[in-house]
């Protein structure tokens, strides 16, 4: 299984906000446009795991991309998750906050089943790098206006 680094350079390029302990980047496989994963810079499988400092740096920068994305894709809520073990249905063994902007008509899953809600397994195409790159450049260029 492959672990989110921050110095792998495919994530590099799309990071939309980082700070000391946590860092941000658009989902390979959205359910929506603006699909987030938020990430510790520290790996640790599960949430438990995290320091608190590190689930504020979390929850820090979950609001300033929330509003972000209300800028950016009109989000009018939002679906946070996280799975925990390969049962739930976590595929990459380094906790990620998903956080999923949502808007009346949005063609992503409505109903909540986590494995079916997040993966979707074979439904899904993996988006190319160049959209979620253009996606990162549009977020990050709101979240600077919230800052």
């Amino acid at each position: 299984m492959k672990c989110f680094e921050i110095d792998n350079p495919v994530i590099r390029d799309r990071i939309i906000a980082k700070n000391n302990l946590a860092f941000a980047f658009p989902s390979n496989m959205p359910i929506v446009p603006g699909h987030l994963l938020i990430c510790p810079l520290r790996v640790v499988q599960a949430c438990e795991n995290l320091t608190n400092e590190e689930w504020q740096a979390i929850t820090d920068l979950k609001r300033s991309l929330c509003l972000a994305l209300k800028k950016t894709f009109d989000a009018e809520g939002f679906n946070f998750a996280w799975n925990v073990g390969e049962i739930a249905g976590q595929s990459v063994p380094h906790f990620h906050l998903h956080l999923v902007p949502r808007k009346k008509g949005d063609t992503g899953i409505l109903q909540y089943e986590p494995r079916v809600f997040l993966y979707r397994p074979g439904s899904r195409a993996i988006s190319p790098n160049e959209e979620l790159q253009e996606i990162a450049h549009l977020v990050r260029s709101n979240l600077k206006t919230h800052e």
